[in-house]
């Protein structure tokens, strides 16, 4: 038996969409995976002894603050100029992307105590409208749930009702294969990414001198590019000024790879949906990955 908790429809308020220093758009995975972290932080703190180790996201609602005016030929970020300086000038623009969102968090849980469930939820509740999500404020949040998923009976009898708590909306899974798949025919791994996210246009033009225009990308779905971690950059060590002393740190730079927003429906398994972390030392990668594909 495997227990879900399911927090539905939480509104956020200017939550992260730099998701890595490359691309704007929906947070990155490493955000919403630190969050669940330390809302098991939070619960642990209050003596209740769950830990949460796995998350998928269903994406409701969407709004990217940026702003397109006529003529112009590039969006711009919608950014803020606050705090003021000292002399209550403006200080420098720093550009930070936000985003307005509505998403529904499924999480795997363990040590639930089936008697304190009640309690559990509460403390969940609490705990959840007073956190920051991807940096964004909770301006609303409708009470969590808890989903039972039992392994040895129908797959697809217990897989369904756990969907339909997140529908309408969109799951973010990965599609690292089709990145690895490009690469195996030789190019590097940016080529790959790119290769899936251009648009080509193509013309073609009839007996009667008509143009007609037509745009297509390599392959079918709605696919993203999407920070999925870190990898290395310099030896485990210490660094100046680190704030943990006993804490070995490095240099690390992002890791990219394709994403996928699928409606639930098309989701064959409940691991297809779950992301986790993924430590791979002797790469000196530390990821957040979703391990089954489509």
């Amino acid at each position: 038996m495997r227990h879900f908790l399911l927090i539905p429809h939480l509104k956020l308020h200017n939550a992260n969409a730099m998701s890595s220093p490359y691309t704007i758009g929906f947070p990155a995975m490493t955000a919403w995976l630190g969050a669940i972290h330390a809302l098991q932080r939070k619960l642990n703190q209050q003596g209740c002894d769950v830990t949460l180790s796995k998350v998928a996201v269903s994406c409701h609602d969407f709004n990217l603050q940026t702003y397109k005016g006529r003529g112009d030929f590039v969006h711009s970020i919608v950014g803020t100029g606050n705090p003021l300086d000292k002399h209550g000038d403006r200080s420098a623009l720093l550009e930070e992307a936000r985003c307005h969102l509505d998403v529904s968090l499924l999480i795997e849980c363990e040590n639930i105590d089936p008697d304190e469930k009640d309690e559990f939820l509460n403390l969940v509740n609490q705990c959840a409208i007073n956190m920051k999500f991807a940096s964004g404020d909770v301006l609303s949040i409708k009470p969590a749930s808890i989903l039972n998923f039992k392994e040895n009976e129908d797959q697809d009898e217990q897989l369904r009702p756990i969907l339909n708590k997140l529908m309408l909306g969109h799951v973010l899974i990965e599609r690292r294969d089709l990145v690895l798949t490009s690469m195996r025919e030789g190019k590097d791994a940016l080529d790959s990414v790119l290769d899936y996210l251009k648009v080509t246009h193509s013309s073609t033009q009839d007996e009667e001198g008509k143009v007609t225009w037509t745009s297509k990308r390599k392959a079918q779905g709605w696919l993203v590019p999407i920070a999925v971690g870190f990898q290395g950059i310099s030896e485990l060590g210490q660094a100046k000024n680190q704030r943990d002393a006993n804490t070995p740190h490095r240099f690390a730079e992002s890791v990219l790879t394709l994403g996928e927003f699928v409606m639930p429906y098309r989701i064959e398994s409940i691991d297809q949906l779950l992301w986790q972390y993924h430590v791979d030392l002797e790469n000196g990668l530390y990821l957040c990955q979703n391990l089954t594909t489509l």
